[in-house]
């Protein structure tokens, strides 16, 4: 048996459009499945250490519960992941105003974001493509602006997302996934006894409704530092602020070494239990790290209750929060005739 790629109906949008679902299954029977709702994530079945194979996603049974979900789980938000603060920004001397939907902030392209639309679909040279058209003016953004998220999954338990974006007018664009993983199995409760290393030297601190408050600092000295391996759960009740505004760990940390268009590795995630690995290699220079703080009280999960805090954690790979109001961060103005491309690779390992 060699990769297959199999397309089914899912279900049917609330606004009428139909809902696939992919399944990309390799010769060892490791899969991942991916759906058009938010071009998301919908399980990953990788094996442990004893050959067993388990989802280690979290994610919904019922396809609508993917729509206007607090978690944003596995999807791709946009036009702009993450927070912009007040729901502001200048570009070219205009300023731009977006809904606020997140305390006093914008959060993940607003109420009506990427990850709450019906992409359009297909499997294209051994992947799966979904793409979806943003309108001009649609949630505030200026420009007309077109999104391409392929994903790959190979015999080596790898799952490449490559994320590119042009549009007709100068705009902002961040997107990322928003997958949460639990490496012991999707239902198997909460992963703050999962090991997390990152390759970050310095955090951007943040104000209450974390939205970073300027240059990044060092992690040398605070439960921010996951330089050497930690559990996630060894620092996070430290009476910290970044730890306090967010009931855990909710921050963007810098990637070391980030160059643009270079792969280099963000995290490491080990789940001592299962023997599952999971290394994040990206192209981006940021890395949100999110323990699940308000997953309570989401839809049910596909094993068949509602999540509890912490239940999985989310490395989102990604530009950093309120860049357009942050000129001496990394860019995220897109102009006409560029195109935004970037890359995270999602690799599966045991030890």
């Amino acid at each position: 048996m060699t990769m297959s790629i199999e397309k089914e109906l899912w279900g049917k949008a609330p606004c009428g459009k139909d809902i696939f679902r992919y399944t990309l299954k390799n010769s060892k029977g490791a899969y991942v499945q991916l759906s058009s709702v938010g071009a998301g994530i919908t399980a990953v079945a990788v094996p442990d250490r004893e050959g067993k194979i388990e989802d280690v996603l979290l994610g919904y049974k019922d396809p609508l519960s993917y729509f206007d979900d607090g978690p944003c789980a596995g999807k791709v938000p946009g036009r702009y992941a993450n927070r912009i603060a007040k729901g502001h920004f200048t570009l070219d001397g205009k300023e731009y105003t977006l809904p606020v939907n997140n305390g006093p902030n914008h959060l993940h392209g607003g109420p009506q974001g990427f990850q709450n639309q019906v992409w359009d679909s297909r499997i294209n040279e051994g992947g799966v493509e979904f793409m979806y058209y943003s309108e001009d003016g649609e949630m505030g953004y200026p420009g007309a602006l077109k999104a391409v998220v392929r994903y790959e999954w190979s015999e080596e338990n790898e799952l490449r997302l490559t994320l590119t974006a042009e549009s007709d007018a100068p705009t902002v664009v961040n997107l990322t996934n928003h997958a949460y993983f639990n490496l012991n199995g999707e239902g198997s409760g909460s992963v703050l006894g999962h090991e997390l290393r990152l390759n970050a030297s310095e955090y951007l601190p943040t104000d209450d409704s974390l939205i970073p408050v300027g240059e990044s600092e060092p992690v040398a000295g605070t439960p921010m530092d996951f330089v050497v391996a930690k559990t996630l759960g060894r620092d996070i009740k430290t009476d910290f602020p970044a730890l306090r505004y967010g009931k855990g760990y909710d921050n963007c940390w810098v990637i070391d070494g980030a160059e643009p268009g270079q792969l280099q590795t963000a995290a490491e995630l080990y789940a001592p239990e299962s023997g599952r690995l999971l290394e994040v290699i990206t192209t981006q220079p940021g890395v949100q790290v999110y323990t699940g703080n308000w997953l309570a009280g989401c839809p049910e999960g596909k094993c068949g209750r509602s999540y509890n805090d912490y239940d999985g954690v989310a490395i989102e790979c990604q530009h950093f929060p309120d860049s357009p109001n942050h000129p001496d961060y990394p860019s995220t103005v897109l102009r006409p005739g560029e195109t935004f491309e970037e890359a995270i690779v999602f690799v599966f390992k045991v030890k």
